[in-house]
């Protein structure tokens, strides 16, 4: 799903925001709330609401929000004083006030190769399809994994037609590839090496050759 509005793109898929041809990097919980907010648009949301949506099992400061509420405006271009997209609620929370036009994923041309993704740990084999996948903990995980040194939602691998992206979820022992930390979304290759706590996984990654089935009307009739 993408949000549009007037300045910048926010694309939920790539977990991106782009203002103009710019790709403008934020955190992953600075993309969560601002994500949150906007599908909650108009309503205005809770300090309290807001750190258990973000962060269900771990004490934080109230304060935090407003580091992530600063880092939004800041990569979308709003401003505190004359908001035009990010609303203070005084002694409240937080509201999104901007306007924003929904536009879903176009659907894959036909002669657009797909990336078939799979990862590999010990012995088990988990395929990946287009979109967003969470790595974790938590049951609710694409790719489950039941280790202590794991966070419940620790990374993400993001799926699209000519790649994967993977991001770390601000998790307590970081996602590694390749022995280097992730500190921003990176891009796979066939082969990589993830390490998440104590879990290790292998990337595949292979483009399916073309169909050859004729279709009707394509150089003749089909029968």
């Amino acid at each position: 799903m993408r949000f549009r509005s007037k300045d910048w793109v926010v694309d939920t898929t790539t977990r991106q925001i782009t203002r103009g041809k710019r790709v403008v990097h934020l955190s992953p919980k600075a993309f969560q709330l601002l994500t949150t907010l906007i599908a909650e648009r108009p309503g205005a949301l809770s300090k309290s609401e807001l750190l258990r949506r973000l962060w269900p099992d771990t004490f934080v400061s109230e304060a935090n929000i407003a580091v992530l509420i600063a880092e939004i405006r800041s990569a979308i271009g709003d401003r505190a004083r004359a908001s035009r997209h990010v609303r203070t609620v005084h002694r409240f929370g937080y509201a999104f006030c901007g306007k924003v036009r929904e536009e879903d994923e176009p659907p894959p041309t036909s002669h657009r190769l797909t990336v078939a993704v799979r990862l590999i740990l010990g012995r088990r084999e988990v395929s990946l399809g287009p979109g967003a996948h969470v790595l974790g903990r938590t049951q609710e995980a694409t790719v489950w994994i039941d280790s202590a040194a794991v966070s419940r939602r620790h990374a993400q691998i993001t799926v699209g037609g000519d790649g994967a992206l993977i991001e770390d979820l601000d998790s307590k022992n970081g996602t590694y590839v390749n022995g280097a930390r992730v500190n921003r979304p990176r891009p796979l290759s066939d082969g990589d090496e993830i390490r998440l706590g104590s879990a290790r996984i292998v990337f595949r990654s292979f483009t399916p050759p073309p169909s050859t089935e004729t279709e009707a009307g394509a150089g003749g009739q089909a029968e």
